[in-house]
């Protein structure tokens, strides 16, 4: 490059219009020191500036030598208007670049779209829309590389090292980590010692029915997790993952907990499977150690002390560990088939002979025996088929869990459903049901011998008797006798346990630390630390052995077997039920890639879950529900901080949107008025008696939305904004105010208030209430905003809105005193004895303009010492605004409704009535009326409460409500709006317009005797509830109107202040005179 910076002259011009320093390509030549930076500052109109072609997506041809710009490469125009047009041909190599490494924009690219905690490649974050589109004031990629700029060797070595170390796990493909797995967990114990008995009492027909039925839910249970599992990245967690991840953390949370569990305690059950054996065969041969019982604790102990040491050696140990014993149960199954085809003399007697048509024939029909049906022989068989959850439960250790879990599963559910038939067909062919074992029993009587043994030669009807100890109704070991060499079946059955065993041992640590990492209950995140390459959860581990420990040195598995099996069964029933919901709520994030799964197989299949819960163990299936419903309203009641996006919630948005829409077709009717409340408070915070008041009367009947017009001088960008909504959303979900929280930025409160009287809600759910703060302080501030502020009233009623003002005497917004840091979450809560842009002078629209922030307040998050003494009138303030947070106790709400505007004013004591708050209070109705009438008065009112259906304590009549007020308050009211009269009088009329004009909310000598009347009402209102209120806990008065255009806004204000001054809290209240009460059904 030449030493001489480029230039792009535009329209003749001497001065460049904009400046960018120059970003340099990786062509050989050493970058600039800032070149990582994609651009820098813009100055316009900067004379003796120097442009850059390169971020006006010049080709970096032409900044090199601007003066000698190839003309039949590219050539530059401008035509006068600014813009400059390229004209090029293909001979530059700048077009003949990878697109995407010449622009700040970033191309599609699979590391965007990871997640922080990705357990393959590195996230990357695009470059922010703000980046791309907003003004060239700050350095946009200032912490990491630009698209298309070379890292250096220095970053390069370091991500090579992170790649190799994430290379140092084991991973296992769908072989060896889910195939094998789960044939050796289905092929338990089961295959080897209960399925003669189980062809003996169903027969052959009603076994292999039994066998369909199992692989039945088995494999719909596989198609959905498959389906589950292809649908996105899946990490360790197995069961609990897929689970939690699809149904959210109250369902997964409840199943993670009693899977984990359930495998704990299923290795306790198989390893004394493994020690009951060994113990036979120790008492074969008369080798006992101690008794029968100690024995199997002795032989369980030290077997799952050799299991845990090879789990925690590693997942590349227990693998190995894995292909052995699946090498001893093949050779176990092929020498049970290699004997059944070697019919041995000595063996007959015991009841077998060979394949023979008579004995298939004979067993085909079942022979239950001994109160055996259908259903408890299943009931006994199912849990064989309960292992097609061992491959996901390691996902985390699968080199490719979308693929490895559907293939692997799904294949084992069919080599193990196939095997199981084939050996209840062979052992229904070979063997008797009954057999003696004595060589003398040949048949004597032809006659009275039919069973199939008397055509072999042998007469075991004595068996029918009881006794006999052979065949397939009384033998265990049937498939022992049967194969060609019998202790290999033996080696089988060890295999079969103790591969059962391990699977469990390293499933239930994977399943509890996944549970442990999303913090789903709190205390148990000690088990969620992993160790080594593989992240193994040692401490889970040792937790697990100790479960299982106690289990086994208990030795009595009987009881606690079938809430075993109904735990895997209420897994298996969440995983249909997930697929089920995911496809019904529609998401467009639902999309498996994995397609052969049907919504209604899958529910299907969660209903048969279930169903075999109860037809194994009825009162098992009883506890299972329950601690799952337990689990699940401890998790809901917790509400854990998590986002899965579950197909719960994706379900609730469609019901939602459907029900909205319905609303939308259906005219409002006044029996379904309810008020909806648009709450002008600021930050949710700074108003809590306001918020509390309101949510009184609307949580579970109306909505409720807190809004905010923020009036700053500089528009925080998304982010800031997006945080803000966060914090304030989660402040009112935290302290369970059923409420939505909206905010807008204008030029003042009164325009805010308009976007948001407007554009607020959807549909029918749209607020038809504005409710606000009275303004305390309006004397002492800027009457520009109490002109806002009464124009915003205006605004409401123009737009048919009802309007709510709640006057407290201390104030309503503690912001100034309060700390803001409960709208922080603990990660972003700062010290204590920081102070975050705390404004100087206290905000002169108080209580009114809840939304404004001036420029001086950068930030709402006002944190204050809270060890610094509070003033009197701060304490005081307070108090005050904690007062609808407590219980009212007994006492009134006293309802002036003095002119009808439909009903609202009597509606919203109603519903405060139906609170626990104000339960004791009783409604206390004040009318105007006629001396001469006051009972006729209060009759006709009775009568229309009564048809309202609203109770009330009494109801009072004025008559004296048009006398005229005490001369000493008139003095007061003339001294309030003393400052505020327009004196035309004393001036010229051409001045005194002007002063109108400039000024509108003064008040005018003819406004003033014009309005006379009501400006007397207002002051005996005031003297009357003084008289009849003063102990009342709430005031709920119909609010006055001024008319627009001819009532000054100072006079509206001087009629609101005295209505309401030295009185207990007061709820002014206007309907938009649309009936909001009806007494026809």
């Amino acid at each position: 490059m030449s030493g001489q910076k480029p230039s792009l002259k535009t329209g003749g011009s001497a001065e460049s219009r904009f400046q960018v320093d120059v970003v340099t390509e990786a062509d050989g030549s050493k970058p600039p020191e800032d070149s990582r930076s994609r651009s820098k500052v813009v100055g316009f109109l900067d004379p003796g500036a120097l442009g850059s072609a390169m971020d006006i997506g010049l080709p970096p041809d032409v900044s090199k030598e601007p003066d000698t710009t190839k003309s039949d490469s590219v050539s530059l125009h401008s035509t006068g208007t600014g813009h400059t047009h390229i004209s090029d041909s293909h001979s530059n190599t700048y077009y003949m670049r990878t697109f995407g490494h010449n622009t700040i924009d970033a191309v599609p690219n699979i590391d965007f779209y990871r997640q922080t905690a990705a357990s393959f490649g590195e996230k990357l974050t695009r470059p922010s829309l703000s980046e791309l589109h907003d003004e060239l004031d700050k350095e946009p990629f200032e912490d990491g590389l630009a698209n298309g700029e070379e890292p250096s060797a220095a970053e390069e070595a370091a991500a090579l090292a992170a790649k190799e170390a994430k290379r140092g796990s084991v991973k296992f493909g769908w072989v060896k980590g889910v195939l094998v797995r789960c044939m050796l967990n289905i092929w338990g114990v089961m295959l080897f010692i209960r399925m003669s008995w189980i062809v003996g009492q169903a027969g052959i027909g009603l076994t292999i029915a039994i066998i369909l039925m199992a692989t039945v839910v088995t494999t719909i249970t596989g198609l959905s997790t498959s389906a589950i599992a292809t649908n996105g990245f899946v990490r360790g967690g197995g069961a609990y993952y897929l689970i939690s991840r699809s149904l959210g953390p109250e369902f997964g949370g409840s199943i993670g907990l009693i899977f984990a569990f359930a495998n704990a305690v299923a290795v306790a059950m198989y390893v004394v499977g493994f020690a009951e054996t060994v113990v036979e065969l120790l008492n074969d041969v008369d080798a006992l150690m101690t008794d029968e019982v100690n024995d199997i604790r002795i032989v369980g102990t030290l077997t799952v002390i050799l299991l845990l040491g090879i789990s925690v050696a590693g997942m590349e140990w227990e693998a190995k560990a894995q292909i052995v014993l699946l090498i001893i149960l093949l050779a176990a199954i092929v020498n049970y088939f290699i004997g059944s085809f070697m019919s041995i003399e000595d063996k007959e007697p015991k009841g077998f002979f060979g394949y023979h048509p008579a004995i298939f024939l004979e067993n085909l029909g079942p022979d239950f025996r001994e109160g055996e049906t259908f259903f408890s022989v299943f009931a006994i068989f199912f849990p064989a088929a309960t292992g097609i959850l061992a491959g996901a439960n390691i996902s985390g250790d699968l080199a490719d869990p979308q693929s490895a879990i559907p293939k692997g599963t799904l294949l084992a559910i069919l080599v193990t459903g196939i095997t199981y038939v084939v050996i209840a067909i062979s052992a229904g062919s070979c063997l008797v049901r009954d057999a003696t074992g004595d060589h003398n029993d040949t048949v004597s009587d032809t006659v009275n011998c039919t069973d199939a043994a008397c055509t072999l030669g042998y007469d075991f009807s004595i068996c029918k008797e009881g006794g006999c100890q052979f065949g397939l109704m009384n033998d265990f070991q049937a498939m022992s006798l049967v194969s060609g060499f019998g202790p290999l079946i033996t080696a089988g059955i060890f295999s079969a346990t103790l591969s059962s065993a391990l699977a469990s041992l390293v499933s239930a640590p994977k399943v509890f630390q996944a549970l442990c990492k999303d913090n789903i209950y709190p205390g148990l995140g000690v088990f969620a630390k992993g160790y080594g390459k593989n992240n193994e959860p040692l401490r889970a581990y040792v937790l697990t052995f100790f479960i299982g420990l106690a289990f086994i040195l208990i030795a009595e598995l009987n009881i606690i077997a079938p809430i075993i099996s109904n735990f895997f069964l209420a897994s298996y029933a969440l995983i249909n039920f997930s697929v089920f919901h995911s496809s019904l709520a529609n998401s467009p994030g639902w999309r498996p890639s994995f397609k052969y799964y049907n919504m209604w197989v899958s529910l299907a299949g969660a209903i048969l879950c279930c169903v075999v819960m109860f037809v194994i163990n009825w009162w098992a299936a009883l506890v299972t529900l329950l601690i799952v419903l337990a689990l699940y309203i401890y998790v809901g009641y917790k509400k854990p901080d998590v986002n899965w996006g579950s197909s719960t919630q994706a379900l609730i948005y469609n019901q939602a949107l459907t029900h909205c829409l319905n609303l939308t077709g259906v005219e409002d009717h006044v029996k379904n008025f309810r008020p909806q409340c648009l709450v002008l408070c600021g930050y949710p915070n700074a108003r809590p008696a306001l918020l509390q008041l309101v949510h009184s009367f609307t949580k579970n009947v109306g909505l409720m939305v807190c809004s905010h017009v923020r009036t700053v001088s500089r528009r925080p960008n998304f982010k800031e904004l997006s945080q803000d909504h966060a914090r304030c959303q989660r402040w009112l979900n935290k302290k369970r105010i059923k409420a939505f929280y909206a905010h807008v930025f204008s030029e003042n409160l009164r325009h805010g208030t308009q976007f948001l009287l407007q554009s607020v809600g959807l549909g029918r759910l749209k607020p038809n209430t504005l409710v606000m703060g009275f303004k305390n302080n309006w004397s002492d501030g800027d009457m520009r905003d109490v002109e806002t502020y009464i124009n915003t009233i205006h605004d409401a009623f123009d737009l048919q809105f009802g309007v709510v003002i709640l006057r407290l005497q201390e104030g309503l917004d503690i912001s100034h005193i309060h700390g803001q840091d409960e709208l922080l979450s603990d990660k972003e809560k700062p010290p204590k004895d920081v102070v975050i842009s705390v404004s100087l002078v206290k905000d002169s629209d108080t209580d009114s303009c809840p939304s404004k922030t001036t420029s001086s307040q950068s930030s709402p998050l006002i944190i204050r010492d809270t060890k610094s003494p509070l003033s009197l009138t701060d304490q005081r303030l307070l108090e005050s605004s904690q007062q609808f947070k407590k219980k009212q106790g007994k006492g009134t709400i006293d309802v002036w409704w003095l002119f009808d505007d439909g009903g609202l004013t009597l509606l919203i004591p109603y519903l405060l009535t139906n609170r626990s708050k104000w339960g004791d209070c009783r409604i206390r109705v004040f009318i105007g009326g006629k001396i001469n009438r006051i009972d006729h008065d209060r009759r006709v009112m009775a009568t229309l409460l009564s048809r309202f259906r609203i109770d009330y304590s009494d109801i009072n009549v004025l008559g004296d409500i048009n006398t005229k007020p005490k001369k000493h308050n008139k003095l007061t009211f003339k001294e309030l709006i003393e400052p505020y009269r327009l004196k035309e009088d004393d001036m010229e009329q051409e001045a005194a317009e002007r002063l109108k004009a400039q000024e509108p909310w003064r008040i005018t000598d003819n406004e003033l005797e014009l309005y006379k009347t009501k400006t007397h009402r207002q002051i005996r209102l005031n003297e009357l509830m003084k008289e009849h209120s003063l102990n009342a806990k709430l005031i709920v008065m119909s609010m006055p109107l001024a008319r627009k255009g001819t009532v000054s806004s100072a006079l509206y204000m001087c009629w609101m202040e005295t209505l309401s001054k030295d009185l207990p809290p007061m709820l002014l209240v206007r309907g938009n005179h649309q009936s909001v009460l009806t007494f026809y059904s």
